[in-house]
């Protein structure tokens, strides 16, 4: 049985039992099944150029691999406005839409092949080929950006992790100011120490014991956090590299700081600038995250389409003339949908499947299957049936 949680794209040979087949179907499933009308549609399905046999069963075996990949290059335009808007889904809803429509107006709406852009005279490998293409083009395309995004982005979350983690990593520059400096002392310099808030008892009493040459009373208090508390010291330039190892005997943290009022506005605007990149980047993103949602989702259900045609091919034979119906069914009433359908389509069994009659083994023949293998072994109905997961959108 399909996925409870997918659009089901059926195909089924147009001829005197098929016809008024939507007006047969829809009353059935409103009444046996709760289906609300509007979750059932029909899908046109253009007769293409068929191709030789062989053509069409390559073709048949390429498309679950095409499919696959479509599908994915949907799932990630939705992953990417997903991580963007925060997992809201009411943001979310509101980006994910083809043609400015919602998914369901999309494939409920009277879908159509679109012409235009990829004309049913072309042959079946190329309407594919040139599906494909386009494809491959917006998923390079949102690769880049989301690349070129992340980079920015994890750039800018360093800053900030710097800009606001405790006092031992983060950055300096908005904390002190010049006047809590010594400068342009020849001797003296001033060295800044976070000290764990539990050490700061043993701080107060030890720190001008530490090593020689410390001003005494030198220290002053400049900040406070959870964790510690930031001091600054002044010593004698001569026994720096002994005082940063007395303190780190101790587990005082020295900061490797030097005031410098050119690097202070340095890192303050790399900051705002990186602020104001991932912020340009993010939109960009996200609009061509939702332009890819859209483009992609067509491709994906042209793609479906082609699927339908093939495969009702090497099922029903010819002429190549079919019909689709879209359904949506609800996730609690799938099952009865389903078996209505079944029920509609019984007809079909006898005729439903002359390539498994073809791979039939003739006797003394048990290596016959070849290449009929790949299309046996998927699951089979009287009807033809792809789905479209609503987890992709």
């Amino acid at each position: 049985m399909p996925s409870d949680q997918s659009t089901w794209l059926i195909s089924v040979p147009l001829d005197g039992d098929s016809e008024g087949l939507l007006e047969e179907l829809a009353p059935k499933l409103a009444q046996q099944a709760k289906l609300p009308v509007q979750d059932i549609a029909q899908l046109q399905i253009p007769s293409f150029k068929t191709g030789t046999l062989d053509s069409l069963i390559t073709l048949s075996e390429d498309l679950p691999k095409q499919d696959a990949f479509f599908t994915a290059t949907v799932a990630k335009s939705v992953d990417t406005l997903r991580n963007l808007l925060n997992n809201d889904p009411s943001k979310l809803a509101q980006h994910i839409l083809v043609d400015e429509r919602n998914v369901d107006s999309y494939t409920l709406g009277g879908w159509k092949w679109n012409e235009g852009r990829y004309p049913v005279q072309r042959s079946l490998r190329e309407l594919v080929d040139g599906l494909n293409s386009e494809m491959t083009s917006i998923d390079n395309a949102l690769k880049t950006k989301l690349t070129n995004y992340n980079l920015v982005k994890g750039s800018l979350t360093q800053m900030q992790r710097k800009k606001n983690g405790n006092l031992s990593v983060r950055s300096l520059a908005d904390i002190v100011t010049a006047d809590d400096f010594v400068l342009g002392s020849e001797y003296l310099e001033t060295v800044l120490v976070a000290v764990p808030k539990n050490l700061v008892k043993e701080w107060y009493s030890s720190y001008e014991r530490l090593s020689s040459m410390i001003v005494p009373r030198s220290a002053k208090e400049l900040l406070a956090d959870d964790e510690f508390v930031l001091f600054s010291v002044v010593i004698f330039k001569r026994i720096h590299d002994d005082f940063i190892q007395k303190c780190r005997e101790r587990k005082f943290l020295v900061r490797d700081f030097t005031f410098s009022e050119e690097e202070i506005t340095r890192e303050q605007d790399e900051l705002e600038n990186a602020n104001a990149t991932e912020k340009e980047l993010w939109t960009e993103l996200l609009r061509l995250a939702r332009t890819n949602f859209s483009e992609s989702f067509q491709l994906l259900v042209h793609l479906k389409v082609v699927r339908l045609f093939a495969e009702s091919v090497l099922r029903y034979g010819l002429p190549s003339n079919y019909i689709g119906v879209v359904v949506k069914p609800a996730p609690k009433s799938a099952k009865k949908i389903f078996d209505v359908l079944q029920r509609q389509f019984t007809y079909l069994s006898p005729r439903s499947n002359p390539v498994q009659k073809r791979a039939q083994k003739p006797t003394g023949q048990e290596d016959f299957l070849g290449e009929y293998q790949n299309v046996l072994d998927q699951e089979f109905f009287d009807f033809v049936l792809y789905e479209v997961p609503w987890v992709i959108y």
